[in-house]
């Protein structure tokens, strides 16, 4: 009779914990229910230019008459430089970083290594019967083991004499 009760009673914190999945860093848009400001972007009037020959071929992504530049135009109207956007390679301040990062040498088709590396472990790490009923992620569950605790990070890094300004004061044991 007790094991009855104790299994409905972890049934029910099973059920009620799957209910209350915080899952707002994982959906960007959850709890979003206006349209986003920042993906309408007004554009410049049209002309009619004085020989529709002169039109150039559409491209997918690419410039046209009326907007030629619109993601400059976006930052500009938000405040920022246009021109960060243009690639002038790696800048003089980031040279050191760059080096020191590289110095054991580079793959230049990591991403792809990861995503596929990612995808492996998710596969072996699926959602169980109970997180599928309820829609919640495997995403937390899954990388538990890789987690850092940040606390402890701090504490070790402390402890080791860096300076970690950002965090709160260093914890006197």
């Amino acid at each position: 009779m007790r094991a009855v009760g104790l299994v409905l009673g972890m049934a029910t914190i099973a059920v009620l914990g799957a209910c209350s999945s915080n899952r707002g860093l994982m959906n960007i848009e959850s709890g979003q229910t206006t349209p986003d400001e920042f993906a309408i972007i007004p554009s410049k009037p049209l002309n009619m230019p004085p020989d529709l020959a002169l039109l150039p071929t559409p491209t997918p992504g690419g410039a046209n008459i009326t907007d030629p530049t619109p993601h400059a135009d976006a930052v500009a109207a938000l405040g920022g430089n246009p021109a960060r956007l243009e690639d002038r390679g790696i800048g003089a301040a980031d040279q050191a970083l760059v080096a020191a990062a590289s110095r054991n040498g580079n793959d230049p088709a990591i991403r792809g290594r990861l995503a596929q590396a990612d995808a492996d472990y998710r596969s072996r790490n699926r959602r169980r019967p109970l997180e599928i009923l309820f829609g919640t992620s495997v995403y937390q569950r899954a990388y538990r083991p890789q987690a850092l605790d940040a606390r402890d990070a701090q504490v070790q890094w402390q402890g080791a004499g860096a300076i970690t300004q950002t965090s709160p004061a260093p914890v006197t044991k």
